[in-house]
């Protein structure tokens, strides 16, 4: 019965196989939900939205003017008696309001630009507030069982894809119904019958794109997934490069990318292909409506024919007004229809954010009432304990302990047997599935998770370290302690040894994590930030595991000082640790088998007596 990692509060893995190839294949599950929750974060700026409309409108109105401009300019010029005519001052007049619309027109396409794009960051920037807020409140749980890389990719790829469809594709959207029915009622003003032909196009239009929509949902959502999963074997193999290195798995690295790469490859271009065969086809569809349009228009001004017109007889400006209105009328649908592909990828993209928003967060429930961790005394009571990662597979079973008020208590156990565990439990990063756990004689799960964990401090073997300075990675055990403080939890835990020989000492930048520090440095400033924090419970999870035995010996005396008067649970420690516990348990597949001293278990020769016998004294029984 394997227990299962120890939690990662900040870390690298990803889901099994199996899940992997599960998100590789999803596919969206409610659009219109997706896109509704979508405008509603556009929406949150609404006067900036407004007036972005407000212009797009005007604009709209401006080029549905310019064509009508156009056709009077052109039907000033008339031939009567095989004699030329124009009519100067008219023609002069409409150029010059032509001339004025087109000014107007690039004057309020610039701000137009600068609007959507205040737009598109406004709104992403509330979307990234929220998506960050959420992963920062997510149960242990699920970033347990979720790829750090897709996590990321979430954030990055799909957001900024979510970006740049709205800044592009809310104007050309807006503006593009607009001027599909602008154009329509100019059309219908200067030629039905013309109208008609050229809504041949529609038809065509419509049977081209939802064909191509419908393949186009099924590979933009798997694109954004192996995107994601990509990111994540990124994420992996940087992290871990000293690991593959030490293993010589270069090769199995490259080829489990190549592996990803191609499925992306593959399904990117069958995406790619979909998005970018609709502009072309809409472009021979357009053409296809001007030559018939051309056509029956040159046919109705030869023979005198314009039935229902407001506009009056067939003229030539006439038919250069209503081709440019043909053209205007395509474009919208050309232009929606060639950022088909990106909408989709942002609506794909959309549904994976949504997707951890809508994920369980968790709550810090439990009543405020008189609990004070300043008050906390320490005793712990784990009773009849059920506990099981995968359901089926316990991890904890009937499992009891009580841990005394200022009590160094100590767990051994091996591999496996649910030693971190209980710390787990402890520090409610996963909920018992049946029996009690007590702090003080009152139950964790009544408690307010904040100040549960604000009374207990603790130092993984997996130490977390940030890029930025010694003196505020410390200074993260608790954010109000003065630089004087810091430094002398520095001094506690032997930091000081080596931050104040590097040349910036305590304002030494440190690389992510720790990278520029040994494994045994890193965990000594782990320590010196559970020093400054000054918990009433402290847990030792092989916490000096990665420092040498002199350095062990240095700030075995600091660490005696840091327990002395409180609770402390130490999983696996170091033989003298272990030796100066007030009790010794072992855990062996989920319960507590044995349970005392180090002198009197040795002495009952049972379970712990061959642990130290083969882990610690290293005698072979």
């Amino acid at each position: 019965m394997a227990e299962r990692p120890p939690v990662r509060i900040m870390g690298r893995g990803g889901p099994p196989p199996h899940m992997r190839m599960a998100m590789a294949t999803e596919k969206p599950k409610d659009t219109k939900g997706t896109l509704k929750r979508l405008l509603s974060y556009i929406g949150k700026n609404k006067y900036l939205m407004l007036l972005l409309l407000g212009i797009m409108l005007v604009i709209t109105l401006l080029n549905l003017t310019a064509p009508f401009l156009q056709g009077q300019a052109i039907d000033r010029i008339t031939v009567s008696d095989n004699r030329l005519n124009v009519d100067i001052e008219g023609m002069v007049q409409c150029l010059i309001a032509l001339g004025v619309v087109y000014l107007l027109n690039s004057c309020l396409t610039y701000f137009q630009g600068i609007f959507a794009a205040k737009l598109s960051q406004s709104t992403v920037k509330a979307m990234r507030e929220d998506l960050f807020k959420k992963v920062t409140y997510l149960p242990i749980k699920y970033t347990d069982t979720h790829q750090h890389g897709d996590i990321m990719s979430r954030m990055t790829n799909d957001v900024e894809n979510i970006s740049n469809t709205v800044s592009q594709s809310i104007a050309s959207l807006f503006s593009g119904v607009l001027t599909l029915i602008g154009c329509l009622i100019f059309m219908l003003y200067y030629s039905p019958m013309l109208t008609a032909v050229s809504m041949t196009a529609i038809v065509l239009t419509v049977i081209v794109t939802k064909n191509l929509t419908r393949f186009m949902r099924k590979y933009f959502p798997m694109q954004q997934g192996l995107l994601g999963q990509l990111n994540g074997h990124i994420e992996e193999m940087v992290s871990g490069y000293k690991t593959v290195s030490a293993f010589s798995k270069e090769d199995k690295a490259c080829e489990q990318f190549g592996r990803i790469s191609d499925e992306l490859q593959r399904t990117a271009l069958k995406a790619q292909i979909c998005g970018g065969v609709m502009g072309p086809f809409m472009n021979v569809i357009s053409n296809i409506s001007f030559l018939l349009v051309a056509g029956f228009g040159a046919y109705f001004l030869i023979i005198g024919f314009n039935p229902l017109s407001l506009a009056g007889a067939m003229t030539v400006g006439t038919i250069q007004a209503f081709l440019q209105y043909v053209k205007n009328f395509t474009r919208p649908i050309n232009e929606i229809a060639q950022q088909y592909s990106s909408i989709q990828t942002a609506i794909a993209g959309a549904e994976r954010v949504f997707e951890i928003m809508d994920a369980e967060s968790e709550s810090n429930e439990g009543a405020e009432g008189d609990f004070c961790v300043d008050t906390v005394q320490g005793n712990i009571n784990f009773t009849d304990i059920d506990f099981s990662y995968v359901k089926g597979e316990k991890v904890l079973q009937d499992f009891d302990l009580w841990i005394k008020s200022g009590q160094k208590l100590a767990i051994v156990g091996a591999t496996g047997s649910g030693k971190t565990t209980v710390v787990n439990l402890l520090m409610r990063f996963y909920d018992i599935d049946g029996g009690s756990i007590t702090l003080d004689g009152r139950s964790i799960y009544e408690l307010p998770k904040k100040k549960l964990r604000g009374s207990v401090g603790i130092v993984l073997q997996d130490t977390v370290i940030f890029n930025d300075t010694i003196m505020q990675n410390i200074r993260y055990g608790r954010l109000d302690a003065t630089d004087e403080e810091v430094i002398e939890a520095a001094k506690t835990a032997r930091v000081a040894d080596f931050a104040e020989i590097m040349p910036d000492g305590y304002q030494t930048v440190l690389t992510e994590n720790g990278g520029n520090l040994s494994q045994g440095q890193r965990q000594l400033i782990a320590i010196a930030r559970t020093v400054l924090a000054n918990p009433k419970i402290l847990i030792l999870d092989e916490a000096t595991s990665s420092i040498d035995t002199r350095t062990e010996v240095h700030i075995q005396q600091a660490m005696l000082e840091l327990m002395k008067g409180r609770t402390s649970l130490i999983i696996a420690h170091r033989l003298s640790t272990i030796r100066d516990a007030d009790k010794i348990v072992v855990i062996d597949k989920g319960r507590v088998v044995e349970a005392g001293s180090h002198e009197r278990l040795l002495s009952e020769n049972g379970a712990y007596a061959r642990l130290y016998n083969t882990q610690f004294a290293g005698i072979k029984t």
